[in-house]
């Protein structure tokens, strides 16, 4: 932002110098050439005027020598012609008696206004002596057009100058206000990146920028004070729910072991459902308090090895797989380091493979495999079970979707809450031949080709 913000005001300050410069520097150019141009007509006047009354009025030649003098300390080159364009007099110096002079010579002399051309850098100038229409000769000045150039060149010079101030001025304040506006937004940009990573006291600096800026900021730390609020309220309702609804659950499973015991009959019996009950009771309630905990979560993300996880998994439950008759496998698949919460991925994987031990019959087979898939790490757990109908699947990720499920219903709930709150996907799919695949796919760590 503070690139394209300096960039544009640049381009904005450079368009808007350009359209002040250089029309101003054309207008004085334009002025300073008129100005030299009459100030030359007027030598011309000047020496047109003496030479008029030697050629009409037969008086000394004494005063257009004097004017002719004159022109030749200025640096000017003049000539006098009288009406039949023959030279009368002129300076030392021969630049205004070439081929171009005889030109305006006969403009001058037939009672034309010519305009004279520049010739070997010098600007000619010509005026009749005497009346315009029967002019007794002609006066032909020639001045050199260096000091003119210089003035046009010392124009552009510092109108360039100007302009060079005042882009350097314009990118001198451009950085500094990108700086006064970027820094407190990105201040906040990183406040609002910790506060989505689990830093709940996570506060912006409401002191520096724009007064929009600033009461964006306040916004922001009123919003991260309510969800701190919100979090920890959660989070001690949770609390409080563990413990006011475990202990009695323990309490009464307690009481019912006593009450078992020497009990025969069908009193044993229904004991016996009663304990079963209670266990059920306290499965549903830690499933529904994983199912909280997880949706309330904010993880800080961490290097996670995918591969070595899903090894150590495998092998945790190889021995709970053997007791049931079915095989677990975990295919051989690339180092790859995925960017999750930590514990997340054991937990994950925990209810994966309960579910699909519980899904699958004697003899059944369960593996799971990760490996590369775009920008993803994909983490693949099939069963060759039963398998799902479409319209389980479709809801099997709420709480209690599948009314068919063996056990709380809540695990699948719990899987993808979790891969969806570390910016994972998941899904479900049918195994080739039978059965269902849950499919992952997990951010891969910063660097992870």
């Amino acid at each position: 932002m503070s690139r394209r913000l300096t960039w544009t005001l640049l381009a904005l300050t450079s368009v808007l110098l350009v359209l002040a410069v250089v029309p101003l520097a054309v207008l004085m150019t334009a002025r300073e050439r008129v100005a030299f141009r009459d100030d030359q007509r007027a030598a011309t006047r000047v020496i047109a005027a003496a030479a008029e009354e030697h050629l009409s009025d037969r008086k000394p030649a004494t005063g257009m020598r004097q004017e002719l003098d004159a022109a030749a300390r200025a640096g000017d080159c003049a000539a006098v012609y009288d009406a039949s364009a023959r030279l009368v007099a002129s300076t030392p110096c021969t630049a205004a008696q070439g081929e171009d002079s005889q030109e305006v010579v006969a403009d001058v002399l037939a009672g034309h206004e010519p305009e004279p051309p520049e010739s070997e850098g010098r600007l000619l100038t010509a005026e009749p002596a005497g009346e315009v229409r029967q002019p007794a000769g002609a006066v032909v000045l020639a001045r050199s057009a260096a000091p003119l150039d210089g003035r046009v060149a010392a124009i552009w010079g510092w109108s360039a100058a100007i302009a060079a101030a005042g882009l350097v001025a314009s990118v001198l304040l451009s950085v500094r206000l990108a700086r006064w506006v970027s820094r407190p937004l990105s201040a906040l940009d990183a406040s609002a990146r910790k506060l989505g990573e689990g830093t709940l006291d996570e506060r912006a600096d409401v002191g520096g920028g724009p007064p929009e800026v600033r009461r964006l900021a306040a916004t922001f730390n009123t919003m991260a004070a309510r969800t701190e609020a919100l979090v920890h309220g959660h989070r001690a309702v949770l609390a409080d729910v563990s413990h006011q609804l475990r202990t009695p659950l323990a309490a009464l499973r307690l009481r019912l072991d006593v009450l078992s015991t020497g009990a025969e009959g069908d009193t044993a019996a229904e004991l016996d459902a009663a304990q079963e009950e209670i266990a059920r009771l306290s499965r549903l309630v830690d499933g529904l308090l994983a199912v909280a905990r997880a949706e309330q979560a904010t993880p800080r993300p961490a290097a996670v090895r995918v591969d070595d996880v899903v090894t150590e998994r495998v092998a945790a439950w190889s021995p709970v797989a053997e007791e049931r008759g079915v095989r677990l496998t975990a295919s051989e698949g690339p180092a790859l380091t995925a960017s999750l919460g930590s514990g997340h991925l054991e937990q994950i994987l925990d209810n994966l493979i309960a579910n699909a031990l519980d899904a699958v019959p004697d003899e059944g087979n369960v593996t799971v495999d990760c490996r590369l898939v775009g920008d993803a790490a994909r983490v693949c757990v099939r069963d060759d079970g039963p398998g799902m109908p479409a319209e389980a699947k479709a809801v099997a990720f709420r709480r209690f979707g599948n009314p068919a499920a063996r056990g709380t219903g809540l695990g699948l709930a719990i899987v993808h809450r979790l891969v969806t709150v570390n910016g994972g996907g998941a899904r479900l799919e049918d195994t080739p031949g039978g059965g269902l695949t849950v499919v992952l796919d997990l951010p891969l760590w910063a660097g992870e080709p």
